[in-house]
Order: C-alpha cells, then sequence, then structure tokens
C-alpha cells in the first residue's frame, strides 16, 4: 500500500540532491586540494632584532603554552649578534638555535579535514522554494490535504535549508527530515481494549458503549463485526445494537455477522427511532453483565445536516463512552471532509480506515487525524474479521519508505 506517495517522494529527494549548490574544496591547478596558506616564519634573525622585544603579556593558565620565552629570545639576540659580527671578521657561532613556530592544538587535524574534503551540498532558500512547488504538488495528487501539505513543506524549510550536508547523505537527510515531521503530525492512538477493561473493572459495573459513524458504503457494519471479533479474543464480551433501522437489509446483514461471531444482536423494527435501539441494547448489557455495547447505525452524508442532527440525538440518548467514525481511505480528501462534519456534530473520539489494503496513495490516512486532531485507532486490510490491524505511527511511516 501508499507505493505512489513512496516512489514520489523518493524521487523528489533525489532530484533536490542532484540540484543543489556543491561546496567544494579550494584546488590547485593540477586539480589536488589546495592546502590553505600557513602562516610565514620569519627566517632572517635581523628581523627579530631589529624591533623591539615586546614585554610578556600575561596570558590564562590555558594559553600557558604560548606565552613569550625570555631565556630563548636572550640566545637568539646573542645569535643574531654573533652572526653580524661573523660578516664583520668574527667567527660563526658554536651553536646556533632553530626558531620553530609552535603549533596551535588541533592544528594538523584540521588542515587534515581540509584538504581531504569531501563535496558537500548546500540547498539554498531559493532552490527550495523552486521544489517546494512540486513537492505541494505530489502530496496534494497523494490525498495529503492542503493544510497538511503545507505544514510538511514549511518545517521540511526549516529543517534543510541552508544546512551543509554530505552529498552522498542528502537523500538520507531529507528522508530524516520526514520522518520527524510526520511522527508529529500523526497522533498517537489510544488503546481501546485497555479503556474498555478499565472501565468495567468498575463496580458500578457499567458496560462500555461504544457509537459508530460513517456514511453509507464505507463497510461500517462489517468494521464493527471486526471489532466484536478483536475484543472476544482479548476477553471482552460484547452486544451489538441495529440502530440503522433505515438501509434496506441493514437489520439482517448485521444478525448474520452475530450469529458467526456467537454475539447477541439487539434491534427493532425498520423506522423505527434508532436511539431506542442503543437504549434497549445498553438496558440488555447491564442486565446480562456484558462488557461492551456496539452501536450500528445509519450512514449519513456529511452534508445532509437534519440526518446528523439525529445522529446527534442517538449520542444524546445513548451517551456512548467512545464515538469512532468510520472512513474509506481511498476516497481522499472526501472522507476528511466527512470527519470533520461528524466531529463536528458529535465529537468523534477516533478513526477507523477500511480498505487500507488497496490505498496505493497514502495521503488520507496523514491527513485526516491531523485535519481533525483525533487518532487513527484501525486500519482495515480486507472483508475476513482478523483483516484489521491496530494502527501504528511507526509501521505506517515505514510503509512509506521512509
Amino acid at each position: 500500500m501508499f507505493n505512489k506517495l513512496k516512489e514520489k517522494l523518493k524521487n523528489w529527494a533525489k532530484k533536490v540532491s542532484e540540484k543543489s549548490e556543491v561546496i567544494e574544496s579550494p584546488r590547485n591547478d593540477s586539480g589536488e586540494p589546495e592546502e590553505p596558506e600557513k602562516p610565514e616564519v620569519e627566517k632572517e634573525p635581523k628581523k627579530i632584532i631589529e624591533k623591539e622585544i615586546p614585554m610578556p603579556m600575561k596570558f590564562n593558565a590555558g594559553m600557558k603554552k604560548y606565552e613569550p620565552d625570555l631565556e630563548k629570545l636572550s640566545e637568539v639576540e646573542k645569535l643574531v649578534e654573533g652572526t653580524i659580527k661573523k660578516d664583520g671578521g668574527k667567527d660563526k657561532p658554536e651553536k646556533k638555535l632553530e626558531i620553530k613556530e609552535q603549533p596551535k592544538p588541533g592544528a594538523k587535524g584540521f588542515f587534515k579535514k581540509i584538504t581531504s574534503k569531501i563535496n558537500k551540498v548546500k540547498i539554498s532558500e531559493k532552490e527550495f522554494d523552486i521544489y517546494a512547488e512540486e513537492l505541494e504538488m505530489l502530496l496534494l495528487e497523494n490525498n495529503v490535504a492542503l493544510e497538511v501539505a503545507e505544514k510538511i513543506i514549511k518545517e521540511l524549510k526549516e529543517k534543510i535549508v541552508g544546512q551543509e550536508l554530505l552529498k552522498k547523505e542528502i537523500e538520507g537527510e531529507i528522508a530524516d527530515a520526514f520522518k520527524e515531521i510526520i511522527k508529529d503530525i500523526l497522533i498517537e492512538p489510544f488503546d481501546l481494549g485497555e479503556k474498555i477493561k478499565e472501565k468495567i473493572s468498575d463496580q458500578a459495573r457499567e458496560p462500555y458503549v461504544i457509537l459508530f459513524c460513517g456514511i453509507n458504503g464505507t463497510g461500517k457494519t462489517t468494521t464493527i463485526a471486526k471489532i466484536a471479533d478483536s475484543l472476544k479474543h482479548q476477553g471482552i464480551s460484547c452486544v451489538l445494537a441495529a440502530a440503522d433501522t433505515f438501509r434496506a437489509a441493514s437489520i439482517e446483514q448485521i444478525k448474520i455477522h452475530g450469529e458467526k461471531l456467537g454475539v447477541n444482536v439487539i434491534s427493532h423494527d425498520y423506522g423505527s427511532d434508532p436511539a431506542s435501539v442503543g437504549f434497549d441494547a445498553i438496558k440488555y448489557a447491564k442486565k446480562n453483565f456484558i462488557d461492551c455495547v456496539l452501536i450500528d447505525t445509519a450512514g449519513r452524508m456529511h452534508t445532509a445536516k437534519n440526518l446528523l442532527k439525529e445522529i446527534e440525538k442517538i449520542s444524546r440518548v445513548c451517551k456512548p463512552d467512545t464515538k469512532i467514525f468510520v472512513g474509506e481511505s481511498i476516497t481522499g480528501n472526501d472522507v476528511i471532509e466527512q470527519a470533520r462534519s461528524f466531529d463536528w456534530e458529535i465529537g468523534i473520539d477516533g478513526i477507523i480506515l477500511t480498505k487500507a489494503d488497496i490505498d496505493e496513495k497514502g495521503g488520507t490516512a496523514l491527513s485526516v487525524g491531523y485535519v481533525t486532531k483525533k487518532p487513527i485507532l484501525y486500519l482495515g486490510t480486507g472483508q475476513e474479521y482478523d483483516a484489521i490491524e491496530v494502527f501504528d505511527k511507526q509501521k505506517f511511516i515505514k510503509t512509506l519508505g521512509l
């Protein structure tokens, strides 16, 4: 999954690295790295005595090695005088003292680094702005919401523009920057099973109530059955509420799932009040010491205000502990707007994205949580009951190939 976004991000990073400004070490005419000029040491002793010898300065203890050596200066002065006298007919002094420049600490390593410096690249702000347009387009094409794309570009610019990077490592640096940005964008999911166990451990023994919402055709009822199966494997008992009383065959569909899973289903006639179905399911759970109530609802278009008001009534009557929005990963920006509308109406707590196994783009998963500021809890990856996985940020980033 997510192959298109993965390949486009890699290609973009490669292109940026190839076109970035190259910073080279200075070289001589033969093409060899040119060593920086070293300070010249005065070779003629005459120049030493022509100038007035300054009084030694007081340096701190850490710089003591650079203090002038008065004894050596005295010897140098004598030797120079001897050399001048030799020109006037005197003998050459028996001993000659060589003056050597004392190397600064770390100087050798410094020059070695300069002369063996490998080419580096620096991405300028102008260059980044050119490629930023291309990056924004490829993110939008892969179902990343505009506000998320702008955030990614802004933060990526702050991380890499003006930095000197090894040319062979620049793609890795960009990938690492992407990882950090995506980690910040994605909301950390909570553990639904743990939240249920925490509540049912109370002495009041109130069932944990989960309300599922979303539009028609997203696989909401099948997803509810998958969650019921997952909770059963965790030792959590469930009852299903068939509160979708409008869609033809919806009650029969959820009853079939209940029979396969060995889970009871509470239902009323078609056309009855959905809120009353949920309320009766909660009463049944209390009476029979069932841990969790999963309430199915009719699909509502996020643009139909009257239908959204109805699901708000179900939420108000049943007082669910968790409200989960179910949407299709492959519908892109549309599912983002759906989630935003349901969140505005009832305040969703988490998101399940279905059909993630056939989503080649991946931008929806990256965007929907950031836009709503709610975590993605699960990804649906097929039709079987076990074809659902807990959303993992690290695994998602790895799937993107970053």
